[in-house]
């Protein structure tokens, strides 16, 4: 854990206090000169700290403060010791885009990339996540789920429960810090009441040699604040922020990042278990209900029967035909098809 790190996490157990720089240094084992240094970046990176004298630092929720996004903000609430190694960046193309030739380039598991916002972010069958600059949390992990799966007596194809693992711990991360109840659209996507306010999607390298998965990219975003300018018309009836239009979010943009890869490496240490699937199917909120089965422009009607251990939808189609899907796509069936939950 770096120096920036170890001293912010040490002010936001301590928010609302002052704590001298000699407490610092002697804590951290470091000169009061090198905890300056370290205040003084964390200040550059925007987080809002006060300096009085005689009585030290503190950290304010003025300004910018604590909703900067750096990579010591997330590590400060990060659980999980030794596993990931974050890097936030400021406006990227999109956080699975280039976590994916980070690792082509040899990045080892536990590898994060965060960002303000994206330009050309990915959604599910080739969409684009909208990504406003400030008004959500976008990032990626880098997964090495071969190794995973060895070390822990896992099969191959286990890999593809990663994704429903993520929405379980992302859900999960959304209550913690937001304390709203979050439901499950399978596969997938997050929804708080009747509005989409968080997509996932995995995307995996595969090892032409053996054609297994020789690495994956966990891509999540989460809608957190509105943007001005509101959302684009093809998913302003969808989405939904989960905290209307209101900025200055204090820590909570870190907090939820850090949150989400703690429950989910959880899961994912233990990924053959399916330690999460009965959460997952007690949050869905397609089960019981009438759907359609959605492929390209054909929209089949259904019942959502139930979920199997591979966390495959069971339906119902209205011939009296049932059959577990794996991939795709369902919405829920309202009485004018045009006004399905996509």
């Amino acid at each position: 854990m770096s120096l920036k790190t170890q001293i912010l996490k040490l002010l936001q157990e301590n928010k609302g206090a002052y704590i001298s720089g000699s407490a610092l240094a002697e804590e951290l084992e470091v000169s009061r000169s090198a905890i300056w240094k370290a205040v003084e970046s964390l200040r550059a990176e925007g987080y809002g700290i006060l300096a009085a004298t005689k009585k030290g630092y503190l950290l304010s929720n003025a300004g910018s403060g604590g909703g900067a996004l750096s990579k010591a903000g997330i590590e400060a609430f990060i659980k999980t010791a030794g596993v990931f190694d974050v890097e936030t960046r400021k406006i990227i193309t999109s956080t699975n885009t280039v976590l994916r030739e980070l690792a082509t380039k040899g990045a080892k598991e536990g590898r994060v990339l965060a960002a303000e916002g994206q330009t050309s972010g990915k959604g599910r069958l080739g969409r684009q996540f909208h990504s406003p600059e400030g008004h959500g949390a976008y990032f990626s992990l880098l997964l090495r789920p071969g190794d995973m799966l060895q070390r822990t007596g896992g099969k191959a194809g286990d890999e593809s429960l990663m994704t429903t693992a993520a929405a379980v711990a992302a859900a999960r991360a959304i209550e913690e810090v937001f304390d709203v109840r979050v439901g499950i659209k399978w596969v997938n996507d997050l929804f708080l009441g009747e509005r989409k306010i968080c997509g996932i999607l995995t995307e995996a390298i595969m090892d032409m040699e053996n054609g297994s998965v020789e690495s994956a990219i966990l891509g999540i975003g989460i809608n957190i604040t509105m943007p001005d300018e509101g959302y684009p018309a093809a998913i302003g009836s969808i989405a939904a922020p989960i905290a209307g239009r209101s900025h200055g979010i204090d820590d909570r943009r870190c907090r939820l990042i850090a949150s989400t890869l703690d429950n989910f490496w959880v899961f994912y240490e233990n990924l053959a278990k399916r330690e999460f699937l009965d959460e997952y199917r007690s949050r869905s909120i397609v089960l019981g209900r009438d759907i359609y089965v959605v492929r390209g422009d054909e929209y089949k009607p259904a019942r959502a029967l139930g979920i199997d251990d591979e966390c495959k939808l069971v339906v119902r189609y209205e011939n009296g035909e049932t059959a577990a899907i794996g991939t795709g796509e369902v919405s829920v069936r309202t009485t004018d098809k045009r006004q399905v939950k996509r």
